[in-house]
């Protein structure tokens, strides 16, 4: 969702936290004992161009990739040296088809093709125009274009790569939920029917053995279409052919973009671990949920994983291994605005998992609102925070700077490790 994106300024309500309770479908275990903490390693601001809702990929041979947006084109940094320096990446001109100055996601393979997908979006007019992926076979050297859609309202693309190559993105457009694969490291992308016919797009996650998972939410076409009760999360073994279809765990306030005293809801994330268990991570005004499903869906087990007297919202959600899991989500409006990063550990009962978290960190987001003159809003500058578990054990995030009246482009990374 771009310019017309929530802003938390409405929702100013602080909750007192209580102990465990009965949430959705699924059983709620009581929060887990933090053990631990999560350590801020490395922090490095990178001052270049805007890099809005900055996304973050390790390539097999250590090299870092961050996307991000508002440039007139896709903007891609790369760095060589574990994040310590980063340069800006080429990825075509837009004759060549890179065009796209809106949501930006990247993925990798496991043979380490790069998938940078693109939305262009029309400010004048508030709305998406076209979805384009980028494809490089050498570590980001060069880079091939291809136009997945070029709809009225196209809007919020994501993709993901199976551990055989098949390479998923999807997209909405205010009508339903589109779905693209490429099968040939991006040579050639076929679309299929579309997963949902209203809706929007706004997860998507692959298991190790080629499981597919979209999160399916009411709001759709960056805000300008809104179906309420849309509440899926679809899952497909077999490529994208077939879609099984169940409500998510917990439970959620939906409304349409503008509404007052409404949580800021857009990403709703999901992760697949290792051994092919799919979770998912949502926020409400007691604090961050997670559950749990061995069986692709069907049931769940939930937790409420962090309390928070703060109002916490726009969650992200990674997962690898062994039921080892990571989220960064942000809390607080004004002055009070901060993002959190945690690992979580799962256990093999129906136990809570084991949470460390960081300390509360900044966000370096001043712009000024269009309504209020040269007054600041300090914003989150985007609706989630990217992150990637690294090689080495490591867990790394990046968090946008826009700070114009600083003279202050670009972002920042950080390294976290458990302590």
């Amino acid at each position: 969702m771009r310019a017309a994106a929530f802003r938390p300024l409405a929702f100013l309500c602080a909750l007192a936290m209580h102990g465990g309770c009965t949430h959705g479908r699924g059983s709620a275990a009581l929060e887990p004992t933090p053990t631990g903490t999560l350590a801020i390693a490395q922090h490095v601001d990178h001052l270049d161009v805007v890099g809005r809702e900055p996304m973050v990929v390790e390539h097999p041979d250590g090299s870092l990739f961050v996307a991000g947006y508002g440039e007139p084109r896709p903007t891609l940094w790369k760095s060589h040296d574990r994040g310590v320096t980063w340069t800006r990446v080429d990825v075509g001109s837009e004759a060549q088809g890179a065009i796209g100055n809106s949501d930006v996601d990247i993925a990798v393979s496991r043979d380490g093709t790069l998938y940078f997908v693109s939305m262009l979006f029309d400010r004048a007019a508030n709305e998406g125009r076209q979805i384009a992926i980028g494809v490089s076979r050498d570590v980001g050297a060069t880079w091939s274009w291809t136009t997945l859609s070029k709809m009225r309202f196209d809007d919020r693309p994501w993709v993901a790569v199976a551990p055989d190559g098949m390479a998923h993105v999807i997209w909405n457009d205010g009508s339903g939920v589109s779905h693209a694969t490429s099968r040939d490291r991006g040579v050639t992308w076929r679309v299929g029917a579309r997963i949902h016919p209203q809706g929007g797009s706004s997860h998507l996650a692959v298991g190790p053995r080629g499981e597919v998972a979209v999160r399916i939410v009411p709001l759709s076409a960056s805000g300008n279409k809104f179906d309420p009760g849309v509440e899926l999360i679809a899952v497909s073994t077999d490529g994208g052919t077939t879609w099984q279809k169940g409500p998510p765990p917990g439970q959620r306030d939906w409304a349409p973009p503008g509404t007052s005293g409404v949580l800021p809801r857009w990403v709703e994330p999901l992760a697949w671990d290792g051994e092919g268990r799919l979770y998912a991570l949502w926020t409400d005004t007691t604090g961050v949920w997670l559950a749990r499903s061995a069986d692709r869906g069907g049931v769940w087990t939930s937790w409420r994983v962090v309390s928070s007297r703060a109002t916490s919202y726009y969650p992200y959600l990674v997962a690898r291994g062994h039921g080892e899991l990571a989220a960064t989500w942000f809390s607080g409006v004004g002055k009070d605005l901060e993002w959190h990063a945690a690992r979580l550990q799962g256990r093999d009962d129906n136990a809570a998992p084991r949470v460390i978290q960081s300390p509360p960190l900044p966000i370096e987001v001043w712009i000024p609102p269009a309504a209020q003159g040269d007054s600041l809003y300090h914003g989150t500058g985007g609706e989630y925070l990217g992150m990637t578990f690294l090689q080495d054990g490591g867990l790394g995030v990046t968090s946008p700077i826009q700070n114009p009246s600083a003279n202050r482009l670009g972002f920042t990374w950080w390294r976290f490790d458990a302590r």
